[in-house]
């Protein structure tokens, strides 16, 4: 029975020992994913901001197209409209919008703004309507760019 109970020991520690060798190495080749890629093209004063999938789940990213309204009447020329949520103010009071030129890419634009209809915004200048914008989650693109709490 003696000779049972050490075999018995042997194979737990070899299985023990194995197991430990094989969670080493997993952490020993883990690495660190980073939310947010955040690239200066050359010749222009603002970032692209690539997001991870994670990263756009983990802060609700949500977006929209610049939509078309009015020109109606005879001197009612037609309108670009985004959400009110989807503006962001800088330091200096300049308005801006990110927009997604391909999936989980964003860059800022700036907008001016004519008028606000509730939660309607209708710009003045802006992108182009169909543009898709970032309309949850703004804040959080701003911060990636400008690197705010990194």
């Amino acid at each position: 029975m003696n000779t049972h109970v050490n075999r018995l020991l042997v194979a737990l520690l070899a299985c023990t020992g194995f197991l430990l060798s094989a969670c080493q190495r997993h952490t020993q080749t883990h690495e660190h994913e980073h939310p947010a890629k955040v690239e200066h093209p050359a010749g222009s004063n603002v970032a692209r901001v690539t997001l991870t999938e994670r990263a756009i789940e983990r802060i609700d990213l949500q977006t929209a197209k610049v939509e078309e309204r009015g020109g109606g009447g005879a001197d009612a020329a037609p309108a670009k409209v985004v959400p009110y949520s989807a503006l962001i103010y800088d330091p200096q009071g300049n308005v801006w919008v990110y927009t997604s030129p391909s999936a989980r890419t964003f860059v800022r634009h700036q907008v001016h703004v004519d008028r606000i209809e509730g939660n309607d915004v209708i710009l003045a200048d802006g992108p182009d309507v169909g543009t898709t914008i970032a309309t949850v989650g703004v804040a959080e693109l701003y911060g990636t760019e400008f690197e705010v709490g990194h």
